[in-house]
């Protein structure tokens, strides 16, 4: 896993960074675990455009991921590591002892032939999922349950981890990708090691193409704008937009947006670092 970079043949390739695949063992995936998309080019049911700069980019197939992880008490091996267009991570398909496929997030270092197991008296090794109440304290985790069996919610994308640091009670302390401090109940199941793919944030797309391949169009500035389409908008000339606002009107630099009475405040230990 590490990034390639190009020689200056073009401007765009001057700067452009992209990932070597080197992890990536096949092209073509497990046909049982995909399943078409259609995309909505930022469209709502009633072909009204709901959410903007969204539409084009290549076509795409969705891979069904376990993020459950409850086969418990059987073994798995890793037959293949990933490329997945749905997600920044890699995946890989484990092939259980009964026969059954399923995919996963693939953690950072898994190698194929690599063991994995899920649920009681799993050990604590890359790849593998286990209870809160389990896992050794200091361990890196990514995968993380918010509620028991609703599925991993926390620590999904490339790179990405988080650590746990305590255990009081019913609830685990840990601390999320965002520096929060946070509880979390001990029933719920996580899984060892960081997620593949850390090199993603480092990648340079070298030209405006690129992003158009992933179905992002250009994006422009609300102070260009008129009055009619954003806050922002209008004035003689190149006038500023006052202070900083969402299309809505809401301000959108400090504003505090989240719930007082939110219920899961309880539950935070210390707030993300800004």
């Amino acid at each position: 896993m590490g990034l390639k970079k190009y020689r200056p043949l073009t401007p765009s390739l001057r700067y452009k960074l992209s990932a070597d695949f080197a992890e990536i063992t096949t092209d073509k995936p497990e046909k049982s675990l995909v399943k078409p998309t259609k995309r909505s080019g930022g469209r709502n049911d009633t072909g009204k455009m709901t959410i903007r700069y969204i539409g084009g980019g290549h076509k795409k197939a969705y891979r069904v991921i376990d993020f459950k992880r409850d086969k418990d008490g059987i073994e798995g091996i890793v037959k293949t590591v990933e490329y997945d267009p749905n997600r920044s991570a890699r995946i890989a398909l484990i092939v259980y002892k009964d026969g059954e496929k399923r995919y996963i997030i693939a953690p950072h270092g898994i190698q194929v032939g690599q063991k994995v197991m899920s649920g009681k008296g799993a050990a604590p090794e890359i790849g593998n999922t286990l209870l809160l109440s389990e896992i050794p304290l200091g361990t890196i985790i990514h995968n993380i349950e918010l509620r028991p069996g609703q599925g991993a919610a926390l620590s999904r994308s490339a790179g990405s981890y988080a650590q746990l640091s305590a255990r009081e009670g019913k609830y685990a302390t840990l601390r999320m990708p965002s520096s929060e401090v946070r509880m979390i109940l001990i029933t719920c199941k996580a899984t060892i090691g960081a997620v593949s793919n850390p090199d993603h944030n480092q990648e340079v797309h070298g030209k405006a193409g690129r992003r158009r391949w992933l179905g992002r169009r250009p994006r422009n500035r609300p102070v260009a704008m008129n009055p009619v389409d954003h806050p922002m908008g209008g004035g003689e000339g190149r006038a500023s937009g006052g202070h900083p606002r969402s299309r809505k009107g809401l301000p959108a630099k400090g504003f505090k947006t989240r719930y007082k009475s939110k219920a899961s405040n309880k539950h935070i230990i210390e707030r993300r670092k800004k």
